[in-house]
């Protein structure tokens, strides 16, 4: 899938552009490859139209609903950055928030992220 995503960036220039600025000082190319993914897969009209230039009826469209777009981006963004803190970090959130952010994650294939163990996992082994 990595592969499939940097095609699609390198044929689209103008969402290659937007997601790029969404990615974190000092994130690792690793986990930036995957948090992108999740992203790209999420986003829907919250990105730029892929291929040409938006028309003046979208853009005007975009600008009234600026306020709406961008707090459904900054979720976005905080749901990628929990799902990336979850798999590469092995950070727990309340249910509901790791429900939604496993179910926008779902096809993401991450090979190589660490094995976390839990405390209640290594509470449970003693016993």
């Amino acid at each position: 899938m990595a592969q499939e995503v940097s095609e699609y960036l390198s044929q689209n220039p103008r969402v290659a552009a937007w997601v790029e600025a969404l990615r974190c000082d000092g994130e690792t190319d690793k986990h930036w490859r995957h948090r992108r993914e999740f992203l790209l897969r999420n986003a829907g009209d919250l990105a730029p139209a892929a291929g040409g230039a938006a028309s003046a009826n979208q853009e005007e469209a975009a600008d009234a609903g600026s306020g709406t777009r961008n707090r459904q981006l900054q979720q976005l963004i905080s749901f990628s950055m929990a799902w990336a803190n979850h798999v590469f970090l092995g950070c727990r959130y309340p249910q509901k928030v790791m429900d939604k952010i496993l179910s926008m994650a779902e096809g993401i294939k991450v090979t190589d992220a660490p094995i976390h163990t839990t405390r209640d996992e290594l509470v449970a082994k003693k016993g």
